[in-house]
């Protein structure tokens, strides 16, 4: 580890600092006054969320706001942290969160802060909580460690309007209804509409009705993000329902945790992104994220596409395409906890029955959360590589899968450091300044003056993920501190306790 040292007390650094931000960029034409408390980072490598190249530079934290940046001494009275031969960088922004449950109960936030994230995105694959607005109020009145935006659910708005009777296309009084409820989510507090049409709930609908609550979000200045309806043998229809959609609704779109995931599909990473380059050419905005696994986390049921859990030939079909029983990992079984850790072939062996009776039995049984090792490198190279793909977790506090605890580290670690997949400036701007500019966050994701202080302080040469499957909370190593609006949250492997978070936009 790097040695870091701090001057003038520690008790400083991590005092928040109550007054709000007066002073935003200097680009906005107002400029920000080097006045009050403030702490100055050192001697970093600075990698400013944009891809430019690194550059060596001090940065002055002040009013929870970024206030200087480049060659200057600090002042006599401020706490200053040497930061010589780490790299600091914005914030980073998961685009893909699953911690809505645990920051309403206001759970700990450590596996996210000591990856660096600073802002998740929640509401994810059709799921929000309902009302929205008496969500966020709660964490406003009681902030966790992150940073929060929302999005409205398709699923949660459909069943809202059609209760029990959602295995059907909605009627248009019924599409009407749910455009309205879109409406009172953006209205309090939204920032787009996200979908997840391979899951039961929404599978059930029809293109129109997306494209009509679409619209309902695109007049709030939202977008659309979805968890596409096949990520399988049928993707490259799923991926062209979601540019119909862009088109017809005229939102930005997005094709979330972008995949490939069965055998008659892999290696065609390059012809999505052909159609997708194509899309963009026709003036549609779509862009995606990726998370840098090959496996999924989902449950049972999620592998028969269509929906008849009890036929043979069809499960048959559906583990045969993942290329066998070998590749599901049972995370969670209720029935029979002990089938935890094993694949779906070991414990189909161990009973002396087949995978596909096993299968039918589970679900039958209620059903068993797993993970699907069905994607290869090849594609996840060429999704990260694309210009328009953000770095996504698709994971979050509890997360039973590596990558609630290790994504971004990871994508530094592994995919920038050891394979070098990506340049380390590339990598920080599909975690900062592209998922900024995809919520329209006009003041993060970048380190600039006036921007707020969301920053990540890490050491390129150690970073890494230590998150497994069988040990999926292991935290991750090389994050030495993190702010969150401008308040110190992480700290040499630790959390502060601060609880900085706001709910934005605000």
């Amino acid at each position: 580890m790097k040695s870091v040292w701090i001057k003038a007390g520690t008790c400083r650094l991590i005092t928040r600092w109550i007054l709000p931000a007066l002073f935003l960029s200097a680009a906005w034409g107002v400029q920000v006054q080097p006045a009050g408390p403030s702490l100055v980072i050192t001697g970093a490598r600075i990698a400013d969320g944009s891809g430019a190249p690194l550059f060596e530079g001090s940065v002055r934290i002040q009013r929870g706001r970024i206030a200087r940046i480049g060659s200057f001494s600090p002042d006599g009275n401020e706490t200053v942290i040497d930061a010589r031969g780490l790299v600091l960088a914005p914030g980073f922004i998961d685009i893909h969160n699953h911690s809505d449950d645990a920051l309403e109960e206001n759970l700990p936030a450590d596996s996210q802060i000591s990856q660096g994230i600073t802002t998740v995105l929640l509401g994810q694959d059709g799921d929000s909580p309902w009302p929205i607005g008496a969500y966020l109020a709660k964490l406003r009145k009681s902030p966790p460690q992150l940073n929060l935006m929302m999005l409205v659910g398709h699923a949660t708005v459909r069943r809202k309007v059609m209760g029990d009777d959602y295995k059907r296309a909605a009627t248009q009084e019924e599409i009407a209804g749910m455009c309205r409820l879109v409406e009172q989510g953006m209205a309090e507090g939204g920032v787009g509409l996200s979908s997840g049409l391979e899951y039961v709930t929404g599978s059930y609908s029809k293109t129109e009705e997306l494209v009509s609550m679409a619209r309902a979000a695109a007049e709030h200045g939202g977008f659309y993000l979805s968890h596409i309806r096949d990520e399988a043998d049928k993707s490259f229809e799923a991926m062209q329902e979601v540019i119909s959609i862009g088109a017809q609704a005229k939102i930005p779109v997005q094709n979330t945790h972008i995949k490939l995931g069965t055998v008659g599909v892999w290696g065609k990473a390059g012809e999505v992104i052909q159609m997708y380059e194509a899309a963009r050419r026709r003036g549609i905005d779509i862009t995606a994220d990726c998370y840098p696994y090959e496996a999924w986390h989902s449950n049972l049921r999620v592998l028969v596409p269509s929906k008849r859990w009890d036929d043979s030939a069809d499960v048959a079909k559906a583990l045969a395409d993942v290329d066998g029983a070998k590749n599901i990992l049972i995370m969670e079984y209720r029935r029979n906890p002990e089938y935890r850790g094993k694949t779906l072939e070991e414990v189909a062996r161990s009973r002396g029955i087949t995978p596909v009776d096993l299968y039918i039995e589970m679900v039958k049984n209620g059903d068993a959360t797993i993970v699907g090792k069905s994607m290869i490198e090849a594609d996840t190279k060429v999704f990260y590589q694309w210009k328009w793909t953000m770095v996504g977790s698709d994971g979050g506090i509890g997360m039973s899968h590596p990558r609630g605890a290790g994504t971004f580290p990871r994508v530094l670690g592994r995919l920038v450091r050891e394979k070098q997949w990506l340049k380390l400036e590339e990598a920080v701007r599909k975690m900062t300044s592209l998922p900024a500019w995809r919520l329209n966050l006009r003041d993060r994701g970048r380190i600039v003056r006036g921007y707020s202080a969301d920053l990540v302080l890490f050491d390129p040469a150690t970073i890494i993920d230590n998150s497994t499957f069988e040990q999926p909370g292991k935290l991750s190593t090389g994050i030495e501190y993190v702010w969150i609006n401008g308040e110190l949250v992480w700290r040499h492997g630790a959390a502060t306790g601060a609880r900085p978070g706001r709910v934005l936009p605000q």
